[in-house]
């Protein structure tokens, strides 16, 4: 055998192993995957007749995915639902705090005593309100946010709702 014909043989016969070796290598992982599938499909037997159905470390597993994901929904309608909030209260004030200038300027050009904001009930009610709904808010939300912003729903939310 000349040298090249023993280059070309030797070429060829590294050709075959290599082969050779990539295809056990699938072959092992084809095994290993059947394996884990099996070993997979035994736990899951084996959990099924240990446990109770609403026990099953598998079904839980899943379970606590499902209301991971459910949570971060949760968290952005929750969201959605305090800007809303925050905006409804924002207009019912300005509406009030209108509808009131508008009547004392009607009670001022009518002769009519004005009614001074302490003197009424029903708007230093109002008032009240907000102002312990703040404080209540702000109270539960102090420790976890050094600047005290008048965001009242920022607050709100990382009461509710502490990211984690």
């Amino acid at each position: 055998m000349g040298h090249r014909n023993l280059s070309h043989y030797h070429h060829h016969h590294l050709e075959k192993e290599q082969h050779q070796s990539v295809d056990g290598l699938l072959t092992l992982f084809t095994k290993a995957n059947h394996d884990l599938t099996s070993v997979h499909n035994k736990l899951e037997k084996e959990f099924q007749r240990v446990y109770p159905d609403n026990v099953n470390p598998m079904k839980l597993v899943s379970r606590i995915k499902k209301v991971q994901d459910e949570m971060s929904t949760l968290k952005e309608q929750c969201r959605e639902l305090l800007a809303a909030k925050q905006d409804l209260i924002d207009k019912a004030r300005a509406t009030l705090v209108g509808n009131r200038s508008l009547l004392q300027r009607l009670q001022l050009s009518a002769g009519v005593p004005v009614i001074s904001d302490s003197d009424d009930p029903s708007y230093a009610s109002f008032n009240q309100v907000i102002d312990e709904w703040t404080t209540q808010v702000r109270s539960r939300t102090e420790d976890e946010s050094p600047e005290s912003g008048e965001d009242i729903n920022q607050m709100l939310f990382s009461a509710i709702v502490h990211d984690n």
